[in-house]
């Protein structure tokens, strides 16, 4: 088997695959979401080469896991991930992660004392 240099370009099924966007059901990769996101984020660039085949370098594909990350682990909106994406600072994975350890964890001490509120007014009945 012949390994890819990492720094060589990837076809779109690669990066699908990197990306591990899979329809669960036929099994098979969706690179119409790649394609789609090319549409959206001006910062995603292929290379397109002969028959209309898309190439991405290292850097491309990290920011399609960024992409990735914003909108399905992190629920954001394609609106919000352009302006993460388009803001001055740079942002890392590990960074986006942490902060939304941080929201996560506000988010449950707010449920818990919704909860606490609710079993007390259940009580005064």
């Amino acid at each position: 088997m012949i390994y890819k240099s990492i720094k060589a370009y990837k076809s779109i099924g690669e990066v699908a695959k990197i990306l591990n966007l899979v329809n669960k059901k036929k099994g098979t990769l969706n690179t119409h979401t790649i394609r789609f996101w090319e549409k959206e984020f001006k910062q995603v660039k292929p290379k397109i080469l002969n028959g209309n085949r898309r190439y991405y370098n290292s850097e491309t594909i990290e920011i399609l896991k960024k992409v990735k990350y914003l909108l399905k682990e992190q629920g954001m909106t394609i609106k919000g991930v352009k302006k993460v994406l388009n803001s001055d600072r740079s942002l890392k994975l590990d960074e986006l992660s942490n902060n939304s350890i941080n929201v996560d964890n506000n988010i449950i001490n707010k449920l818990k004392k919704i909860s606490n509120i609710l079993k007390k007014i259940k009580e005064l009945k």
